[in-house]
């Protein structure tokens, strides 16, 4: 076997002396850009805007582009897959969902700052359209477990020290059953809020903050 290289293409032809030659054409490896560039930040945050605007459906290559004011090829340039954007959105989104709710937990008032946190409608829409993307993509799914898992166990372990602090049976009222009750009644508001139901609502916000109160007094705002 005789191996040439064609300067002007880069192809390797290879041949067998009296055979006729054949071609075969080196393929470059496909470059990415860097996790930490200014434009992959942009595509991310508009990768996020549509899907509060208009739901996971609407993330598309070019309809980020257009978002972003950036060409389309600049998508694939800097991800893989469509799932490789959408996850990067995901993991985005949970690392500032992470670093809130540490921030939240250790202000003066960590169950009123969860509470809002929580009842804030841009991060109910988030929520609900990464669980309905969830349904379709099984490596996010995945991931979603993973992080909502060490999310409920972080938010455990920092209410059982905020309830002890207070003095509450937390035989009684199980830390764990506290952030569940204060991070997926919100949700769930929201979700019936979009299909028009409102009937128990007023009353779960009432009963909730009646007891937020009994433990924290009224919600200080900052200034």
């Amino acid at each position: 076997m005789v191996k040439t290289q064609e300067a002007d293409t880069g192809d390797v032809v290879q041949a067998r002396p009296g055979c006729p030659r054949v071609r075969v054409t080196m393929v470059s490896a496909r470059r990415f850009g860097a996790p930490d560039a200014k434009t992959r930040a942009t595509l991310l945050d508009a990768a996020e805007q549509l899907m509060l605007e208009e739901g996971w459906a609407a993330v598309t290559g070019r309809r980020v582009a257009e978002k972003a004011g950036l060409r389309s090829q600049l998508v694939h340039y800097y991800f893989r897959s469509m799932d490789d954007l959408l996850l990067a959105v995901f993991r985005r989104r949970a690392e500032q969902s992470f670093k809130a709710n540490a921030k939240a937990l250790s202000s003066p008032q960590p169950l009123w700052a969860l509470w809002r946190m929580f009842n804030n409608p841009p991060f109910s829409v988030f929520t609900m359209e990464l669980f309905a993307l969830a349904n379709h993509r099984a490596e996010l799914r995945t991931e979603l477990a993973h992080y909502a898992e060490r999310f409920r166990n972080e938010q455990t372990r920092t209410l059982a020290r905020v309830l002890k602090g207070y003095g509450v049976d937390t035989q009684r009222f199980p830390p764990a059953a506290v952030a569940f009750l204060m991070t997926g009644v919100p949700g769930v508001l929201f979700m019936e809020e979009a299909l028009g139901i409102s009937a128990g609502h007023a009353e779960i916000v009432a009963l909730v903050e009646r007891y937020l109160r009994r433990l924290e007094g009224d919600p200080v705002t900052s200034s």
